[in-house]
């Protein structure tokens, strides 16, 4: 059979294979999929009057406003580069706040819209600071508490913003080396963290706002992912928190503030906390989510046990509970299927009825997806792994080209939904294969803590016994596998391709941690409080140089033998492009196959459409040559206001 596809290559030309393509769906356009969406993260205002959500505008995201009831939508917000990702209402309804970089450097700044005036303010405006929101309360509508390493680059202190007049003062000088922040329901900062020597996590509180702190509660090291406060009790005496002490998985806990005593609210023995509904103004917990093969609510509340029923009976998917009024009448809810785009709903409480808003994609709502299937295979340690398996939309799933697709982190996980990557791979004639290795967050702390100090090593034998399990079941072709992946997932890549070099036809690689000493002194940069926490998880780079240097892709470049696609935002904050340019010079001294990529306006991540779009062109081309599934034709890109810097290609 090889001989003759290798007869067939020779006449045709193709590195296709015409009767797999044949009986694939349409192509779903890769802008389509990568592109901006027409519309998402919808938020209603307070008082329920207005609904903003996020869409283009001029090829930009920006957030838009319109009355409910009305069609009156327009744009409050004028960015013409990055796009804007994250805002919320302020409590005094009128008001849009949200967060942006510049070129990724991650120095967000704290912008406020006046949806009265149409005024725009940038309301932390100061050189190389970074902002973050602490809290809010509809009790001090115009005031906001504010995380701003203003004072020390090191540390972050807390200021109390007045967001109508733009007046600082400075509540909190951290001076503890406290790592985060809990405001209480008379918006007080009376909660607060700080991480131990060992790596783990110390809960503090204070009584006031000038009494001392004291120590509440704490994590070890091996409780630390899933542990923290969630917010304070209805009546200031207690704190929820989530902890797997004393038990294999997350739960969550009520700790009652005087005496440290607990009580568990709600846990499953296999699965760890994964989301938490608390009434905006009642404080009270309403239901806890457990992410499993899927997601699964538990409804603590009996005054929305009927809610949450309904909700699950709009539409077939995972669904999240947004936002809501203040009169509690008016839930935004999204729900997310492998087989379409987004949808948004808003959920009237007294009718008991939702109603689209809209999809995020509406063109993909035409089009035909692959079912993503959760899988359990064992390791060769027999460890039990959840992986998610999405084959191509009208082929028999047997013998297929895959990708490995290897999501980032180490310390999160790949889900049941709609997966851009798995749909469009599925799309050009892939099956994906998504494993949550150990390390992946959502199944206890004893499999999310087994990769501490260990990349490369474990983490990567449970992606090959993954490959190994769709191998035997005869679903992956052996001679047709590729690895794929960003950040950890892009190391992971480079570690395939390295310590396994015949297993892999080709790799692609995405900020990709390259030298790993590096890495774990740039991540701590500005941020020393949570270095114990980097040293217990990945190493530290003094002491621990010789283990790091050895699970670094770049001391071991030269054993790279296979088609290499890499990929990189010039301005990433904690691996530097020249260190990425090392690696490619090397491998093209040796003469190996190696395309690089390189973006001037991007950090970590894709932040601007047109590079996520030439990134999935350079890498679908990359497959479609290496693996042999179907390739879009490169479309002329839609000219942007302002245009994004053009990308440096070939290690320019």
């Amino acid at each position: 059979m090889r001989r003759c596809f290798l007869l067939l290559l020779c006449v045709t030309g193709s590195w296709h294979f015409p009767p797999a393509r044949a009986e694939l769906p349409p192509m779903i356009p890769r802008d389509v999929l990568f592109g901006n969406p027409d519309k998402s993260r919808p938020r209603i205002s307070p008082d329920g009057t207005r609904l903003a959500y996020l869409a283009p505008d001029r090829g930009v995201m920006n957030v838009w406003v319109r009355t409910i009831g009305e069609k009156n939508d327009h744009p409050i917000t004028k960015d013409r580069d990055r796009g804007i990702r994250r805002y919320f209402w302020a409590e005094n309804d009128h008001q849009i706040l949200y967060i942006q970089d510049k070129a990724g450097d991650e120095n967000w700044h704290l912008y406020a819209v006046d949806l009265t005036t149409n005024e725009e303010r940038d309301l932390t405006p100061f050189d190389k600071v970074q902002a973050g929101i602490i809290g809010i309360s509809p009790k001090f509508p115009n005031d906001i508490f504010v995380a701003l390493n203003r004072i020390d680059p090191d540390r972050h202190d807390i200021y109390r913003l007045n967001i109508e007049t733009g007046d600082l003062t400075l509540a909190v000088e951290n001076l503890n080396g406290f790592i985060g922040f809990v405001p209480n329901h008379d918006f007080i900062i009376s909660a607060a963290l700080r991480s131990r020597d060992d790596g783990g996590l110390e809960l503090f509180v204070r009584d006031d706002a000038d009494a001392p702190w004291r120590l509440l509660y704490s994590w070890g090291p091996a409780d630390l992912l899933n542990g923290g406060p969630r917010g304070f009790t209805p009546h200031n005496d207690g704190l929820y928190v989530q902890s797997s002490a004393d038990t294999g998985t997350t739960e969550l806990r009520q700790i009652d503030i005087a005496t440290g005593k607990g009580v568990t609210l709600a846990g499953d023995p296999r699965s760890d906390l994964a989301g938490i509904v608390i009434h905006p103004t009642k404080h009270t917990v309403q239901a806890v989510g457990f992410m499993k093969e899927r997601m699964v609510w538990k409804v603590l509340d009996e005054e929305v046990k009927e809610d949450f029923a309904i909700i699950k009976r709009l539409h077939r998917g995972s669904f999240t509970i947004i936002n809501r009024d203040r009169a509690d009448q008016t839930w935004l809810v999204a729900i997310d299927s492998d087989l379409g785009p987004l949808r948004y709903y808003a959920y009237d409480r007294i009718a008991k009825t939702g109603q689209l808003l809209f999809t995020n994609r509406s063109a993909m709502e035409q089009a035909t997806f692959a079912k993503m299937e959760p899988i359990r295979f064992k390791t060769r340690d027999g460890l039990s792994v959840i992986a998610y398996l999405t084959t191509p939309r009208g082929l028999v799933a047997k013998n297929l080209p895959m990708v490995l697709l290897v999501h980032d982190g180490p310390w999160s996980r790949d889900d049941w939904g709609y997966d851009g990557e798995a749909q469009w791979l599925a799309n050009r004639g892939y099956a994906v294969l998504q494993v949550n290795y150990r390390g992946s967050l959502g199944y206890g702390k004893d499999f999310s803590n087994a990769a501490n100090r260990d990349w490369g090593g474990k983490m990567q034998t449970d992606l090959l016994d993954g490959l190994d399990w769709a191998v035997k079941k005869r679903i992956a072709d052996p001679t047709r596998v590729a690895i794929m992946g960003s950040g950890f997932g892009g190391y992971a890549a480079l570690q395939g391709l390295t310590t396994t070099p015949g297993v892999f036809v080709c790799g692609i690689s995405n900020d990709a941690p390259l030298d790993l000493r590096s890495y774990a002194r740039n991540i701590i940069r500005d941020r020393k409080s949570i270095e114990t926490i980097v040293w217990d998880r990945i190493g530290h780079p003094e002491r621990d140089a010789e283990l790091l240097w050895s699970q670094s892709p770049l001391k071991h470049v030269d054993k790279i033998v296979k088609p290499l696609l890499m990929a990189h935002g010039a301005n990433h904050p904690r691996i530097p492009i020249d260190e990425v340019r090392e690696m490619v010079e090397l491998l093209r001294v040796a003469g190996k196959d190696i395309e690089f990529v390189a973006y001037a306006d991007e950090g970590e991540g894709f932040a601007i459409p047109e590079n996520r779009v030439d990134f999935y062109d350079r890498a679908e081309k990359f497959l479609a040559k290496h693996l042999g599934g179907r390739y879009e034709p490169s479309r002329t890109p839609t000219a942007r206001p302002k245009p994004s810097k053009t990308p440096a290609a070939d290690g320019a």
